[in-house]
């Protein structure tokens, strides 16, 4: 977990950088969450792209990729979100996907093992603006109404069909 940890601290001074390049304005973000949504992107991604995706997350040479990178962020997230603590903090991940988009089943069981993310099916097709509203009122609950306060949300939903090695 220390090679992950170290991992992530380098992919979010990375992402400081380059976020902070436009002085106007502040920034704002969580290098966790990103790192962990990318992460579950990586279980289904093969080849160059699973490459370039482990580079970018600072992966490739501290911690060696492959399924121990998974095995590392279930550890992690378990760790972080562990009761007793005298912080608290939470977490929330799921998966949305296109309900006519058949998903590998070893891509929503990685998911859901090592970053309890579940897949949810919509139909981004047909009922866009419906699917936004769900997914921002989803992200609303888990962050107590923090999310929506902020300004964060889904504002516009772009619908792409995409193919990847976690679908069939």
């Amino acid at each position: 977990m220390d090679a992950l940890s170290e991992a992530n601290g380098t992919f979010a001074l990375t992402l400081l950088k380059k976020l902070g390049e436009d002085n106007s304005r502040n920034v704002f973000f969580s290098p966790l969450s990103i790192s962990s949504a990318l992460a579950m992107v990586l279980t289904g991604a093969r080849g160059n792209t699973a490459a370039q995706m482990s580079q970018t997350l600072c992966l490739s040479t501290s911690s060696g990729g492959g399924e121990d990178v998974h095995q590392g962020f279930q550890k992690l997230l378990s760790e972080v979100i562990r009761p007793g603590t005298q912080y608290l903090l939470r977490t929330a991940n799921r998966l949305f996907g296109e309900k006519t988009y058949d998903f590998l089943s070893s891509f929503k069981d990685a998911c859901r093992i090592f970053y309890q993310a579940e897949m949810e099916d919509l139909d981004f097709v047909s009922a866009t603006e419906e699917s936004r509203k769900h997914i921002n009122t989803w992200v609303a609950e888990k962050t107590e109404g923090r999310k929506g306060n902020s300004g964060c949300g889904l504002h516009h939903l772009p619908v792409q069909r995409s193919s990847c090695s976690a679908g069939r």
